[in-house]
């Protein structure tokens, strides 16, 4: 009886961790100068950088500038229950970065 209740925590256990570390995603908006040109996009994040708007903008600022893009604006955080519905719109943009 022991060895099955040992079991059932186990697998207690890693469904929660696995829950713990989903995937989160952020859309945002970001421009580049001279000319002015404009994109939206959608982007994965790690799991440090989902808490907050503050700590996904760092991270996509990050990885947006070194193609010369400024960050404008975190629209949301989601899950990946959210991707399908922001495909179209983000067009190249969909997890380029």
């Amino acid at each position: 009886m022991k060895p099955r209740l040992f079991l059932a925590a186990v697998l207690a256990v890693a469904a929660l961790a696995g829950a713990a570390q989903a995937q989160c995603y952020a859309d945002y908006k970001a421009k580049q100068d001279n000319p002015l040109r404009l994109h939206y996009g959608v982007i994965e994040l790690p799991a440090a950088a989902c808490g907050s708007r503050g700590d996904a903008g760092r991270e996509i600022d990050r990885r947006i500038a070194r193609d010369g893009w400024q960050l404008l604006n975190v629209m949301s955080i989601f899950g990946a229950d959210g991707l399908a519905e922001r495909k179209a719109s983000a067009g190249p943009y969909f997890l380029r970065y």
